[in-house]
C-alpha cells in the first residue's frame, strides 16, 4: 500500500489504508505500507498486529502531499519492495505523489499494480486539468482501478479515459464495535451539532461559516462542536468572534482516531457541508454512533446512507439552514430514532467484506500478463499529441534508470526482511485474552 496520507495524519484515506491492511493481514496476506515521514516519525515502524510501515524521508509541499520527484523515490522504493518480496503494489489517492511514482516504478519492475481513487475532481479549473492529465498518465498502464462509489467510478472513467470494465466499486466501511451510541454523553440542555472534517474549501467551510450564525440565532438551544484542522479554521474562528458565539461553538482542533467516538457521541446531529465528496466515511461513523445526518447532496453522498438516516440539502446557504432546522425539529419531536441506526450500519458496512472484495481484485490482476515495454510505450503515446511524447520519454528514462539500479545494486545482494510472525503473535494475544477473562471472572 502506497500513499502520502497515513497516520499520524487523520482522514478517510488514512483510516481506509489502516483498516484494509489489518483485515488483509488477518486473511493471511503480508501487507506493508509506504508513506512519507511525519516530523520525527521516520524509518520503519510497527503498528497494531505487526502492520509494518515505512516512513520515507520526503519533502511535504502542501496538505501532507509530497513534492513530485519522478525518479528520486525509485531507489528506496525498489529496495523496499525487493526486501519485502512484494507482488502487488496498491496506490491510494490521486493527490498523492508517492502513489503515482510507486505505480510508475512498480510497472517498470514488472509488478502487478492497482489504484484506489478516494476523491472527485472537476474538469474546468487549471488544477483539475493538470491532475486529470497526471492521472491519465499513471492509469494508462494499470491493471485495475477501485473507486469508493458509483459516482466516483463515473468521474474516474471520464478523467482517465478508462474502460468501465477496468474499474470496480468497493465502498469504505466502519468498525461498528468502535462506534457504539452513548446517549449519556449528550448534553440534555442543548441539541449538539457535530462537524468533523478537514477545514478546507473543498469541505464547504465557507458554507459552514455562513450557516452557523443563522442557526444559532434561530435556535438558542443549539451548539456546535467542530473537530479537525486546516486553513479555513481562521475563518471559522473569526466568525465566532464576530458573532460572540464563544459559548456555543467549540473548536477541538485535530482529533485522533481513538477520540472520534467520544466526539461523535456528544452530538445529536452530524453536519457535512462538502462541495464535492466521493463517499464521506465520517457520515457512516456518525450514523453508527446514532446521530441524524444532514449533508449537502453532492458526489457519491446519496449512495452512502438510507433516506431515514439522512437529510439532504443543496450546497447553498438557505437550503442548508432549512435542512438543519428540520433535523433539529425531528430530534425534538423524536420523529427519528437514531439509536437504531447502529445495528443497520453494522450490517451494511464491514471491513471484512471490503477486504474480501479487494482480495478478488488482487486475484484477478495476478492472472494478468505484464505487457512488454513497447506495448507500455504505445499506451503512453496515446495520452495526447505532446503529452504522449513526454510520457514516453519519462517512461523510457525510468526503464533505463531501473536497469542502472539493477547493475549498481544487484537484486541477489539485497537482504530479505524477516516476516512478522503474525500467527504466533495472534496466538499469544488470544492466550493473554483468555487468561485476563479467567482472572477477572475469578
Amino acid at each position: 500500500m502506497v500513499s502520502d496520507f497515513f497516520y499520524p495524519n487523520m482522514g478517510g484515506v488514512e483510516g481506509h489504508l489502516y483498516q484494509l491492511s489489518l483485515m488483509l493481514t488477518q486473511r493471511g496476506h503480508k501487507v506493508i505500507i509506504i508513506t512519507h515521514s511525519y516530523g520525527n516519525r521516520t524509518g520503519v515502524r510497527y503498528l497494531t498486529n505487526g502492520l509494518k510501515v515505512y516512513y520515507v524521508p520526503h519533502m511535504v509541499i502542501y496538505s501532507e502531499a509530497t513534492l513530485p520527484t519522478i525518479y528520486g523515490f525509485f531507489p528506496i522504493f525498489r529496495n523496499i519492495v525487493l526486501r519485502e518480496r512484494i507482488n502487488i503494489v496498491h496506490g491510494h489517492q490521486a493527490f498523492s505523489s508517492l502513489c503515482h511514482e510507486a505505480i510508475l516504478h512498480a510497472r517498470t519492475m514488472g509488478m502487478r499494480v492497482c489504484f484506489t481513487d478516494h476523491s472527485l475532481f472537476g474538469f474546468a479549473d487549471a488544477s483539475s486539468i493538470l491532475m486529470n492529465k497526471v492521472l491519465k498518465f499513471t492509469l494508462s498502464d494499470i491493471d485495475h482501478v477501485i473507486c469508493v462509489s458509483n459516482t466516483s467510478k463515473e468521474n474516474t472513467v471520464l478523467r482517465a479515459a478508462l474502460t468501465p470494465q477496468m474499474v470496480s466499486v468497493i465502498p469504505n466501511a466502519v468498525v461498528a464495535s468502535q462506534f457504539k451510541p452513548d446517549p449519556s454523553a449528550q448534553d440534555k440542555n442543548f441539541i449538539t451539532i457535530v462537524v468533523a472534517s478537514r477545514l478546507v474549501y473543498r469541505k464547504g467551510m465557507d458554507l459552514l461559516v455562513a450557516v452557523i450564525p443563522r442557526i444559532c440565532k434561530a435556535e438558542p438551544k443549539v451548539r456546535f462542536i467542530i473537530g479537525g484542522d486546516g486553513p479555513k479554521r481562521i475563518d471559522l474562528e473569526q466568525m465566532r468572534e464576530k458573532n460572540l458565539l464563544h459559548d456555543r461553538v467549540e473548536f477541538l482542533g485535530p482529533v485522533m482516531h481513538h477520540e472520534v467516538h467520544s466526539v461523535l457521541t456528544k452530538g445529536h446531529i452530524f453536519l457535512n457541508t462538502s462541495l464535492t465528496e466521493a463517499f464521506c466515511i465520517g457520515m457512516v461513523e456518525a450514523a453508527c454512533c446514532g446521530l441524524l445526518v444532514v449533508s449537502t447532496k453532492v458526489g457519491g453522498v446519496p449512495e452512502v446512507l438510507p433516506r431515514h438516516m439522512i437529510i439532504f440539502s443543496k450546497p447553498e446557504e438557505e437550503d442548508l439552514v432549512n435542512a438543519v432546522l428540520k433535523a433539529i425539529k425531528m430530534i425534538r419531536l423524536k420523529e427519528a430514532v437514531p439509536t437504531k441506526f447502529h445495528d443497520e450500519i453494522k450490517e451494511m458496512y464491514s471491513w471484512s467484506n471490503v477486504a474480501e472484495r479487494t482480495e478478488k481484485v488482487y486475484d484477478k490482476i495476478w492472472k494478468l500478463k505484464t505487457p512488454p515495454l513497447m506495448e507500455r510505450l504505445r499506451r503512453y503515446y496515446g495520452c495526447g499529441i505532446w503529452a504522449g511524447k513526454i510520457f514516453c520519454i519519462v517512461m523510457a528514462v525510468d526503464y533505463l534508470f531501473w536497469r542502472f539500479l539493477e547493475w549498481l545494486f544487484p537484486t541477489d545482494e539485497i537482504d530479505i526482511a524477516p516476516a512478522f510472525p503474525y500467527q504466533k503473535y495472534r496466538k499469544v494475544i488470544n492466550n493473554m485474552t483468555v487468561e485476563m477473562i479467567f482472572f477477572f471472572n475469578s
